[in-house]
């Protein structure tokens, strides 16, 4: 199977495209496709986060759970939608927490692109779901392949800050090496937890106080609105 996806992922994780699980994935896509199923996010932006973040490039992990299952939304990077649509709840939390650990105004826009474009490798650990189906494609083999991203990174690089928001994320720690990474925890940015341990968690300042004992560039946290341009063309993820 041909799978489109950034050169340095894609070596790194040939082995997964080849198993049992990846083929029913591809063939449960293909299902939903045939059935007439309208699936978030479109096929060229599936593998968004790792095109964006090239596996050698990647300095923070930051896992999300399941894309957002309305129009516009998903754009294939956790907690991010594209420019033009109105920065959802958790997202707004997010913001308030830069804003308040390293000064950042509130952005106007949810396009965190240029994170991921900056080592900030912005993971769900479903890359799929139909539309307002929430957790629709939770069970379809992707939190396998996730999960094998995950070790990936914890295997073959050192020095990774994976920040863990919440309940379900901070179950992926036991898949990290922790001698060789650093694992900061904090309650969901959801408006249901973020009173819980998110706001005050100042993981932005942390991660970059991290990177730089290492080391490493840090994080620039600010977010911008991309050009407007031509809309990438349609092409199938997953042949």
């Amino acid at each position: 199977m041909e799978v489109k996806i950034e050169a340095g992922w894609k070596e790194i994780l040939k082995n997964e495209f080849s198993r049992d699980y990846f083929q029913q994935i591809a063939a449960f896509l293909k299902t939903e496709k045939v059935q007439g199923k309208t699936i978030y996010p479109p096929g060229s932006l599936i593998f968004n986060a790792f095109d964006k973040t090239p596996f050698d490039k990647v300095k923070v992990v930051i896992l999300g759970q399941d894309p957002y299952h309305g129009p516009g939304q998903a754009q294939g990077l956790c907690f991010s939608v594209p420019d033009g649509v109105p920065p959802p709840p958790s997202l707004v939390n997010i913001y308030k927490e830069l804003h308040a650990d390293i000064g950042l105004p509130i952005a106007k826009t949810g396009n965190l692109t240029k994170w991921a474009e900056n080592g900030v490798f912005l993971l769900n650990a479903v890359l799929t779901v139909r539309a307002n189906e929430p957790a629709s494609h939770s069970k379809t083999g992707w939190m396998e392949f996730t999960d094998a991203v995950i070790r990936k990174i914890s295997a073959e690089k050192t020095g990774v800050v994976f920040l863990l928001w919440g309940k379900f994320a901070q179950e992926k720690q036991v898949l990290i090496d922790e001698t060789r990474h650093h694992v900061l925890k904090a309650a969901h940015p959801s408006p249901f937890s973020a009173d819980k341990g998110f706001f005050g968690c100042r993981h932005f300042s942390k991660t970059n106080a991290l990177l730089a004992k290492r080391g490493i560039d840090p994080i620039d946290w600010s977010v911008a609105a991309t050009p407007s341009g031509p809309t990438p063309s349609e092409r199938s993820t997953l042949g």
